[in-house]
């Protein structure tokens, strides 16, 4: 897995891959002159509780009310793009994000999360998971504003594989091509 964006530009200028999707560009961090960018698809996050947690019959929650609540992210790595984007979000307001403790997979954080009525994760709208239904986890949609993780599609500029201008023919032609009104994404990130 590719957690930095140095290591994706190094990966598609060597032709290792031919695209990477994430979030660009890091404050301080503009992408090289040969790797183009588009930006393709904003995935509102929501939130993850196990069946006790104090926000769990919710049907919504602002990003207001999840001040003084324990968000877990384990293994999140700093200087990465996904890092900035909470450390954003953190900033802007006044969430607790714990990043402790190593990510052991999905598996042991739907575990930790079912089990613990004091923490809570995010998790993209469009992630899909498999957890036992004795779990009682719950997806809770955030609004007011609605936080998107911007996803972007990085490829090499003079990468001639057929499939890749496919893709983003595809991603052009399926992606809304503007920021949704009521989402929020760090200033830093590509405009649509």
């Amino acid at each position: 897995m590719l957690f930095d964006i140095e290591k994706a530009v190094a990966a598609i200028r060597s032709g290792v891959i031919d695209a990477s999707f994430r979030a660009v560009a890091v404050p301080g961090r503009p992408l090289p002159d040969d790797i183009e960018s588009v930006r393709v698809l904003d995935e509102p996050l929501q939130l993850l509780t196990g069946p006790a947690h104090a926000l769990a019959s919710a049907r919504s929650v602002t990003l207001t009310q999840l001040a003084g609540h324990r968000i877990w992210m384990p293994g999140i790595v700093p200087g990465t793009e996904w890092a900035a984007y909470y450390d954003d979000l953190v900033a802007e307001f006044g969430l607790t994000i714990e990043a402790t403790g190593p990510n052991f997979g999905s598996d042991a954080l739907l575990d930790t999360i079912a089990d613990t009525p004091a923490l809570a994760t995010f998790m993209g709208e469009q992630t899909r998971l498999v957890w036992p239904a004795g779990h009682g986890l719950r997806r809770i949609p955030v609004t007011d504003p609605t936080p998107v993780y911007p996803h972007s599609l990085l490829w090499h500029r003079d990468n001639p594989h057929p499939a890749l201008a496919t893709l983003r023919a595809h991603l052009a032609a399926t992606s809304p091509g503007r920021e949704a009104a009521g989402a929020w994404a760090p200033g830093w990130v590509i405009p649509r």
